[in-house]
C-alpha cells in the first residue's frame, strides 16, 4: 500500500503539471505559432532541460538516492547530515562554475546545438540571447533536484512532484501577460523560465526545514559520500539519459530542415509526455528508494517483486496509452493546439510526429522501471553500455530514415526523427530487460501468459472501440466541442479496455504489492 499511495501522490501532482503543461503549450503555440521564433525558443530552452534531465534528475538522483538511503539505514542522522552538507556545497560550486561557462560560450553552444540556425544570422542571434537568460535555470533545477532527492529518500513525494507545476504557470503568465512589455516578445518565455527555476527551489526549503535537512553547503570533494556519488555519476550521466541525448541529436538534424520542424516534434514529444510522466516517472521516482532500502537489506525476493509489480502497472498503462495516441493523434492535436497562429498544416504535421513516437511509448516508460533495478545496486556500468547501443541505433535510424523520405521527397522529413526516436527506445528497454533476465534480477515469470493473453484482449476491444468511434469525427467544429469529442473518444476507449480486461479476469488485486 505505501508503494500504491505513494505512487498516487507523484502520478496526482504530475498529473495537475502535465495539464497545465497542455494548457502552457496551446497558449503558447496560439500566441507564437509554430514557426521561427518559437522553434528559437524550443531550442533555447530545451538546451538547460537537457542538461537539467541529464545531470540533475537523470545522472545525480541516480547516484545520490542509493548513497543517501544506505547512509541513512545505517548510519546516525548527524552523519546524514554531514553527507547532505557536503553534496551541497560540491554541488553548488560546481554548477555555478557551469552556469557562467555557458554563459560566455553561448554561442558556440547554440552553434553545436542547433547549426541550422546558423544560416539565419536574426535566428541565431536571437537564440543566444534566449540561451542566456534560460541557462541559469540550470542551476536552480539541480539544486531543487538535490532537495527532491533528499525529500523522496525520506518519503516526502508531494512538494517534489508538485514543483514543475509552477514551470508551468510561470510560462503561461509570461505569454499572456509579460509579452506586450518585451522588444522581442518571445523572450517573455525566457524570463518565466528563470524565475520559475527559483520558485520551483524555493517550495522545497520548508519541508527541508521542518526535517532538519536544510544543512548550510560545505565543499568537501573528498569526502567518502561524495566520492562515491561522483563515481556513480560519471557512468549515468550517459547511461540514464539516452532518452534527452536522443532529443539532442534530434534536433541538430531538425535544425536543418524547414521552419516548423522543431515546433512540430516538441509537440508530439509533449503529448507523449502525459503518459510517460503519469506513470513511468512516477513509478520510477517511487520504486527507486525502495529498490536501494531493499538493496541495502539484501532481500532480493521483494526487490524482484517490486520491480514486477512496476512492470504489471508500465504494460496494463502504457500499451493502450501507445495504441490511443496513435489512432487520436490528429483529434487530439487538433483540439489542443489548432488555433491561432497554429494552422491546419502544423497539426497535420504534429500529428504525422505523434504516430511515430506513440510507438516508443511503452518502451520509454519500461526503461523508467528498468534502470532503477541497476541503479539501485549501484550499477551504473551496464546501462551505459545499453545507452551507447541506443544512440547509436538512433544515429543509423537517422540516417537510413532521412534517406528513404529524401528519395521519396515527401516533406514530412521530422517523421524520420520521431521514427528513430522510438526505434532507439525499443533498443533500450529490450537490452536492459535483457540484462535483468541474464543476471536474474528480474525476468517475466509464468503469470505473465495470463496477463499478456488479457491485456491483448482489452486493447484489440479498444482498438475496435475506437475505430467506430473515429468514423464520426470531421474536425470542423470548434475547439470546444473538437476537445469534448477527444474527452468522449478516451472515455470510449478506457471503458472498452475497462470491461474487457475485466472480462478475461483481470482484477485489481493482481496488481496488489507488498512492500
Amino acid at each position: 500500500m505505501a508503494l500504491w499511495r505513494s505512487t498516487f501522490i507523484v502520478s496526482a501532482m504530475t498529473m495537475l503539471s502535465r495539464v497545465l503543461g497542455l494548457v502552457r503549450d496551446m497558449v503558447l503555440l496560439n500566441v507564437f505559432g509554430a514557426g521561427k521564433d518559437f522553434d528559437t525558443f524550443v531550442v533555447a530552452f530545451r538546451i538547460p532541460n537537457f542538461f537539467r534531465r541529464l545531470f540533475a534528475e537523470g545522472a545525480f538522483s541516480q547516484a545520490f538516492i542509493p548513497v543517501l538511503t544506505e547512509y541513512k539505514s545505517g548510519r546516525a542522522h548527524a552523519e546524514v547530515q554531514i553527507l547532505i552538507s557536503r553534496v551541497f556545497g560540491c554541488l553548488l560550486m560546481v554548477m555555478s562554475l557551469l552556469t557562467l561557462i555557458a554563459m560566455i560560450i553561448a554561442p558556440v553552444i547554440i552553434y553545436a546545438y542547433a547549426p541550422g540556425f546558423h544560416n539565419d544570422p536574426e535566428k541565431f542571434d536571437l537564440a543566444v540571447g534566449m540561451f542566456r537568460l534560460t541557462i541559469p535555470y540550470l542551476m536552480f533545477m539541480s539544486l531543487t533536484a538535490f532537495a527532491s532527492s533528499i525529500l523522496n529518500s525520506y518519503g516526502s513525494f508531494a512538494s517534489p512532484a508538485f514543483s514543475p507545476v509552477l514551470l508551468n504557470v510561470a510560462m503561461i503568465a509570461g505569454a499572456w501577460w509579460l509579452t506586450p512589455y518585451m522588444q522581442q516578445p518571445i523572450m517573455a518565455l525566457g524570463w518565466a523560465v528563470l524565475g520559475a527555476g527559483i520558485l520551483q527551489l524555493a517550495i522545497q526549503i520548508p519541508e527541508l526545514w521542518r526535517k532538519k535537512l536544510l544543512i548550510p553547503p560545505k565543499v568537501d570533494f573528498k569526502h567518502e559520500g561524495v566520492e562515491r556519488i561522483m563515481k556513480l555519476m560519471l557512468p549515468a550521466l550517459f547511461g540514464v539519459s539516452v532518452t534527452q541525448i536522443n532529443l539532442l541529436l534530434n534536433t541538430i538534424w531538425a535544425s536543418f530542415m524547414q521552419d516548423g520542424s522543431v515546433s512540430w516534434l516538441y509537440s508530439a514529444e509533449r503529448m507523449t509526455e502525459l503518459p510517460l510522466g503519469l506513470i513511468g516517472v512516477a513509478i520510477g521516482t517511487v520504486i527507486l528508494p525502495s529498490l536501494s532500502m531493499r538493496h541495502a537489506e539484501q532481500d532480493q525476493e521483494k526487490f524482484r517483486g517490486m520491480l514486477d509489480w512496476a512492470a504489471r502497472v508500465i504494460v496494463l498503462v502504457g500499451l493502450p496509452a501507445s495504441i490511443a495516441l496513435f489512432m487520436l493523434s490528429t483529434p487530439i492535436i487538433q483540439a489542443l493546439f489548432q488555433r491561432g497562429e497554429f494552422t491546419w498544416e502544423d497539426t497535420r504535421m504534429t500529428a504525422l510526429a505523434l504516430q511515430c513516437m506513440s510507438a516508443g511509448v511503452i518502451a520509454f516508460m519500461l526503461i523508467k522501471v528498468f534502470a532503477p533495478g541497476f541503479y539501485a545496486q549501484q550499477d551504473t556500468k551496464t546501462p551505459v553500455r545499453v545507452g551507447l547501443i541506443a544512440v547509436a541505433a538512433n544515429a543509423l535510424l537517422n540516417v537510413i530514415f532521412i534517406g528513404f523520405f529524401k528519395l521519396i521527397d515527401w516533406q514530412a522529413e521530422h517523421m524520420a526523427l520521431a521514427l528513430s526516436s522510438s526505434g532507439s527506445a525499443l533498443v533500450n528497454a529490450g537490452l536492459l530487460y535483457f540484462y535483468l533476465h541474464k543476471r536474474n534480477i528480474f525476468r517475466f515469470g509464468a503469470h505473465w501468459k495470463k496477463l499478456a493473453i488479457q491485456y491483448a484482449i482489452a486493447n484489440l476491444a479498444m482498438i475496435a472501440a475506437l475505430w467506430a468511434a473515429l468514423h464520426w469525427y470531421d474536425g470542423q467544429s470548434s475547439q470546444w466541442m473538437r476537445i469534448i469529442e477527444v474527452i468522449a473518444f478516451c472515455v470510449i476507449g478506457v471503458a472498452a479496455y475497462g470491461i474487457a480486461l475485466f472480462a478475461a479476469g483481470f482484477r485489481p488485486r493482481h496488481l496488489k504489492h507488498e512492500a
